[in-house]
């Protein structure tokens, strides 16, 4: 559905006294149309070969004595599953976990490097500093605090496990049967030295490719401090630049990781 977003502003007072009185710094959200980047949680929701997926139970649903609607529900899930936030804990010891990562890196500017034509040839596609370079050959350099998405049309296949995972196995077996693109880990190191983004995202499963044993994009990029957000929903709506991202994933303590609500907001025409 197509809505538009309000100019919500944000009053940001500064501390006064009597000889320096507040001032009001008036910051104008970004206005446009709001994607949801987040897949729901269901017995659908994909994850990895070897985690427990999502269970929702029921602790009451219904009228209650007094005559009142209730619901209430327990749900248990892994941290890594469906829409997620990968924390560069995950993968580099001492980094930011869940909890930690600052707010700023969680949202800011969208660059989309569009590769679905490369996944489309081969589901083993490594996301190479070619296709960041031909991104910015036609858009310009990606710059400072952009939250930089790599669009590679395996969105459509959700949440058809085996069209989008490239098995529909589970467990330690099923691992080696994954097929799916991803980050090489050249061009992980070539964002993080020529460049400052704030996040990485991908539709598919992993920044790494599905046929990754060492997750060396992991690694590289973790080591920096630089977050991912995994299984992005909908990145076909965003264009290659002027969207807003933002990023929220549950807060929780020393997390590897979590369940993220993401939105873009479309830039006006």
């Amino acid at each position: 559905m197509y809505r538009s977003l309000f100019v919500f502003l944000l009053i940001a007072v500064s501390a006064c006294s009597m000889d320096n009185p507040a001032e009001d710094q008036v910051v104008a959200f970004p206005q446009g149309e709001i994607v949801d980047m987040s897949y729901a949680y269901n017995d659908q929701t994909v994850y990895w070969p070897t985690a427990p997926g999502f269970d929702k139970n029921t602790d009451f649903e219904g009228f209650t004595p007094a005559g009142f609607w209730y619901t209430a529900y327990t749900v248990t899930t892994a941290e890594h599953g469906g829409t997620h936030l990968d924390a560069p804990i995950h993968f580099s010891e001492g980094k930011h976990a869940a909890d930690e990562i600052p707010l700023e890196r969680l949202m800011g500017p969208a660059v989309v490097v569009d590769v679905g034509e490369q996944a489309a040839a081969d589901r083993d596609h490594l996301i190479s500093i070619d296709d960041i370079m031909a991104h910015e050959h036609e858009h310009g350099a990606i710059a400072a605090g952009s939250i930089l998405l790599f669009r590679t049309g395996f969105g459509q296949y959700w949440p058809d496990r085996e069209a989008y995972m490239g098995t529909a196995e589970r467990g330690q077996d099923a691992v080696s049967l994954l097929h799916f693109p991803g980050i090489h880990p050249e061009a992980a190191q070539w964002l993080v030295d020529n460049r400052d983004i704030n996040a990485v995202g991908i539709d598919t499963p992993s920044i790494d490719y599905g046929q990754s044993t060492m997750f060396e994009s992991h690694q590289i990029l973790f080591g920096d401090n630089i977050p991912a957000f995994e299984n992005v929903a909908n990145l076909d709506r965003l264009p290659e630049t002027g969207a807003t991202v933002i990023a929220l994933p549950m807060k929780i303590e020393g997390g590897s990781g979590g369940p993220l609500r993401m939105v873009g907001i479309l830039p006006t025409q």
